[in-house]
């Protein structure tokens, strides 16, 4: 037996001849196909194991017009939530045997979608996940019609779509909640620093706000809403600008964590004291949140699970196609909680 450099990837011809049968035979125990007796299957198995062979991915996904990966779009990196889907959508995939191939798009370059759609197909990948940013836009619209004609897409975190598979966190119920435990604490003069209102995320937590306010026959006027941009910076100025429009605001719902980490800072620097004279609710439950100065109070929901269901329901899909039965879409709300902290 010759001896293998262990750092030289074996090829298919060198079990081949080592076994002493045709590339095609090697490929077909490979690959479990039923036409090879068993005396040739074992000794080829046996080659493969000495030589310590690992056969091509592509090559296999090619001859079976199939891959073992996953597409996975995403972006916002700098965002806790795209970052905790992530880490779903890996640790479901790698569970169920997937490779995955992530593409980062820039949702203010329109030109990113087409390039991420034309790798997506030339890697031939059995189906995709769209994590972040929301579809809002002709461009996304038009990648989904070109993706969607090669593969099975499923939506994370984003406006329910006729006809597409779609898990999402119920943000307005989870809004409620925070507003309401304001109202229950006994604030009356209740704003708002939504996230960008491009995105249906934001939409719905501002919803959530409204409900909760219009129940208890609060008001909601223009002047206690202002629009951040998910950031610490972005909070710490929304809550300058929120107290310059409504000067008897007392309590504030966040519509992220880190907007409130910079609300917190605000009110620190303005002689607010929290929540003596200003209540502060968040929303994600980040892992800092607790040690937040005050702890926040805020609204969990397990981002995390949300990725998995996500690379769980395409694993279903794709099974269903490879079957030949067919495969209804199949959308999903999880439900967050209310952590309650010393802030509010």
């Amino acid at each position: 037996m010759a001896k293998v450099n262990s750092f030289r990837r074996v090829t298919i011809r060198e079990v081949a001849a080592q076994a002493g049968v045709s590339t095609q035979t090697v490929s077909r125990v490979v690959n479990g196909h039923p036409d090879v007796s068993d005396e040739t299957r074992i000794r080829v198995q046996q080659v493969i194991a000495q030589l310590r062979y690992r056969p091509s991915g592509v090559a296999r996904s090619l001859a079976a017009r199939s891959s073992q990966m996953l597409g996975v779009v995403a972006g916002g990196f700098h965002l806790f939530g795209p970052v905790q889907l992530l880490t779903g959508i890996e640790q479901q995939a790698t569970d169920l045997g997937w490779h995955l191939m992530l593409q980062i798009v820039d949702s203010a370059n329109p030109q990113d979608y087409e390039r991420v759609a034309a790798n997506l197909i030339s890697q031939n990948v059995a189906g995709v996940i769209w994590a972040y940013p929301e579809l809002t836009g002709e461009c996304e619209r038009a990648f989904l019609q070109q993706v969607r004609s090669y593969a099975p897409v499923v939506f994370l975190s984003m406006e329910p779509c006729a006809g597409s598979a779609v898990i999402n966190v119920d943000n307005r119920h989870g809004a409620r909640l925070a507003a309401e435990h304001l109202i229950a604490r006994g604030y009356r003069h209740i704003g708002i620093i939504t996230g960008p209102l491009t995105l249906w995320s934001a939409q719905q937590r501002k919803l959530g706000w409204q409900d909760a306010l219009a129940s208890a026959e609060l008001p909601r006027h223009k002047r206690q809403i202002v629009e951040g941009d998910w950031t610490a910076a972005g909070g710490d100025a929304g809550l300058v600008k929120l107290l310059t429009q409504f000067p008897t605001l007392d309590a504030v719902f966040v519509s992220n964590d880190q907007m409130a980490l910079g609300a917190l800072k605000a009110a620190e620097r303005l002689g607010r004291r929290v929540p003596d004279d200003l209540g502060i609710v968040g929303f994600d439950d980040i892992p800092e949140s607790g040690f937040f100065k005050p702890s926040l109070t805020t609204v969990h929901h397990d981002l995390i699970e949300l990725g998995r269901i996500g690379v769980r329901e395409l694993h279903r899909v794709i099974q269903l196609h490879h079957e030949g039965r067919p495969a209804s879409t199949t959308s999903l709300v999880l439900q967050p909680w209310l952590v309650v902290r010393e802030s509010a």
